[in-house]
């Protein structure tokens, strides 16, 4: 029994042993992060070799739908909206298909990334975009499939596949110039609100420039008047007391009182009700 129970030990020993060793994989996987103007673009895949294989219309037959690499789908995903074959791609993640033909490649942008393959029920309607690929013959063979970005500039760039002797090429535009044009003015206009808040709410909690801290207060407060935000007014009716404005303090307060109450915000009742007790308001 005893000899049993170690020979039973010794085995489980041997397995776990075993169940810690590594070896490569056949098709390895990779992640691309690439910006491209201002948007980021990240692409995971993996990676087949021809291993002595004819590839396009033989291991990978033509008119037939591929998952453009191996095991797990090969999938793109973008933090803009962009542009692909004249067709929008919302902001989010891809898996990229490949129909292969002799002449052109169809390649695919599919809304469900959690295939492992092909779809077994291909729906059309998760057909994000479509687009035609070109193909150039290369005058010798790359081994492995490999995808990238190519032709880079500030609003493009292509995507390239690239594997025995053929390339192929997609292109997509991104919003660089829509971005920094908004970017441009906003900028130009000056501070926004939040500027102003942060700015005093920093002063204030530091107890330095409390002259100023009133000033960024007043001003964020006055630029969200149309729409009071009772947390800036809270803010500022605490400066104007650290300035010894009392009435402007009372003031500020009486009205963040009041957004707090239509807001159903219990802390930022109770906060100013206690300041205005403290000032003798109430």
């Amino acid at each position: 029994m005893k000899k049993l129970a170690l020979f039973a030990f010794a085995l489980t020993l041997l397995f776990s042993v075993n169940a810690q060793v590594e070896t490569p994989q056949p098709s390895p996987f990779t992640k691309i992060e690439q910006k491209v103007g201002l948007t980021d673009v990240t692409l995971e895949y993996s990676r087949p070799s021809m291993k002595g294989r004819k590839i396009f219309g033989d291991l990978v037959p033509y008119g037939t739908m591929w998952r453009a690499g191996a095991n797990k789908n090969t999938t793109i995903s973008f933090s803009d909206d962009v542009t692909i074959g004249g067709t929008t791609l919302k902001a989010g993640s891809y898996a990229i298909f490949i129909a292969p033909n002799q002449d052109s490649w169809d390649v695919v942008f599919y809304s469900d990334t959690e295939n492992w393959g092909t779809p077994q029920n291909w729906d059309d309607a998760k057909v994000a975009a479509k687009a035609s690929a070109e193909i150039y013959k290369m005058p010798m063979n790359v081994e492995t499939w490999s995808i990238g970005f190519d032709d880079l500039t500030n609003s493009s760039a292509n995507i390239g596949f690239i594997w025995e002797n053929v390339y192929a090429s997609v292109k997509f535009e991104v919003p660089t110039d829509t971005k920094v044009t908004a970017s441009i003015d906003r900028v130009m206009a000056g501070p926004a609100p939040n500027d102003y808040y942060a700015a005093a709410v920093y002063n204030l909690s530091e107890g330095k420039n409390l002259e100023k801290a009133m000033k960024w207060i007043d001003k964020a407060v006055e630029m969200t008047s149309e729409q009071p935000r009772f947390w800036y007014l809270r803010q500022q009716s605490l400066i104007h007391a650290a300035n010894g404005d009392k009435k402007g303090a009372i003031e500020a307060a009486k009205k963040s009182l009041e957004g707090a109450k239509a807001s159903g915000n219990a802390d930022y009742i109770k906060l100013n009700t206690d300041s205005l007790k403290e000032w003798g308001a109430l």
